[in-house]
C-alpha cells in the first residue's frame, strides 16, 4: 500500500493532544456517519468472508476460554468487569481486521496469515499502545472490585446468581449499578477516545503511540456528536454479543473492526 498522503494534516507526526480544541480539526460529520462506517465494514467482511469470520471465531474462542478460566479459578466476581474491560482492549485485538481492510483498499491479495502477521508501520509503538490499553483495563477491573467492596463489604463472593438478584431487586444494588456504570463509562470513554483512531494510525503510519493517541483524542473531541453516536452503536452491538453468550463476536467483532478502519480513513480524508 502506498504511504498515506501527508496532506491528511490531522493524522501527521506533528499532531498532539494540545490540538484537541483546534477548530480546524472539526470534520463536520453527520451524526449518522457511523452507519456508513458499518456498511463499509460489512462490504469488507463479505469479501473473502471466511477470513474475517475465522478471525472473529478466534476472538470468540479466546474470550470463551477466559470466561471458563475465571469460573474455574473462582474468579467469577470479576466476570462482569472483565467483559466490560474487553471493550477497552478490543481495538488492539482487531489489528488483523484493519490489515485486511487496508490490503483490500490497496488491491493486494489478502490471506489469513497476513491478517495475523500484520506489520505495523509504527513498529513496536503499536505494542506500547496495546500495553497502555491493557493497563487501563486492569485499572478498571481493580476499581470495579473496590466498588463492590464499598457497597457489599469485604466478604466472600456469594455467586453470580445471588449478586444478580441483589443488583436488580435491592436499592443497594441499584446504587452500585448507577455508580459502577458512571465510573465504567469514564474508563470506556477515555479508552475509546485514545484508541478509536490511534491503533489504525499506528498500523498505517510511522509515528509514535503518544502522537497517535493525542490525534485520536483530537478527532473525538472535535467531532463529538457523531463519535458519541458511534460509541453507542459499538456498545449496543457488544451487548448483543454478551446476550448471545459471546457467539455474536464471530460476526460482530469483524464487522466493527473493518468499520473502525473505514472510520479512520474517512475522517482522515474528509477535508480532501
Amino acid at each position: 500500500m502506498n504511504e498515506v498522503d501527508s496532506s491528511y494534516g490531522l493524522l501527521s507526526e506533528t499532531s498532539s493532544i494540545a490540538e484537541t480544541r483546534n477548530k480546524s480539526l472539526q470534520r463536520h460529520l453527520p451524526f449518522t456517519i457511523g452507519f456508513k462506517w458499518l456498511r463499509a465494514g460489512w462490504h469488507d467482511l463479505i469479501i473473502h468472508p471466511g477470513q474475517s469470520l475465522a478471525y472473529g471465531f478466534g476472538v470468540f474462542l479466546v474470550s470463551l476460554l477466559v470466561v471458563m478460566l475465571l469460573a474455574q479459578l473462582d474468579l467469577d466476581y470479576i466476570l462482569f468487569p472483565a467483559l466490560a474491560g474487553f471493550m477497552i482492549v478490543a481495538p488492539i485485538l482487531a489489528v488483523g481486521l484493519y490489515e485486511k481492510s487496508r490490503t483490500l483498499e490497496s488491491g493486494e491479495r489478502i490471506t489469513l496469515r497476513r491478517m495475523f502477521r500484520a506489520k505495523p508501520k509504527a513498529g513496536a509503538q503499536i505494542y506500547f499502545a496495546g500495553v497502555m490499553l491493557c493497563l487501563l483495563m486492569l485499572l478498571w477491573m481493580r476499581a470495579a472490585v473496590l466498588l463492590y467492596a464499598l457497597f457489599f463489604g469485604v466478604r466472600p463472593f456469594p455467586g453470580l446468581d445471588h449478586i444478580l438478584g441483589l443488583l436488580v431487586t435491592q436499592p443497594l444494588g441499584w446504587s452500585m449499578l448507577i455508580v459502577g456504570t458512571a465510573i465504567g463509562s469514564l474508563f470506556a470513554s477515555f479508552a475509546f477516545a485514545i484508541s478509536i483512531f490511534s491503533i489504525p494510525m499506528l498500523l498505517d503510519r510511522s509515528t509514535d503511540a503518544m502522537t497517535a493517541m493525542g490525534t485520536s483524542m483530537a478527532l473525538v473531541w472535535n467531532n463529538f456528536i457523531p463519535m458519541v453516536v458511534w460509541g453507542m452503536i459499538v456498545v449496543v452491538l457488544f451487548a448483543i454479543c454478551v446476550l448471545t453468550a459471546l457467539t455474536g463476536l464471530i460476526v460482530i467483532f469483524p464487522l466493527l473492526g473493518h468499520a473502525t478502519w473505514h472510520a479512520y480513513r474517512m475522517v482522515a480524508q474528509s477535508d480532501q
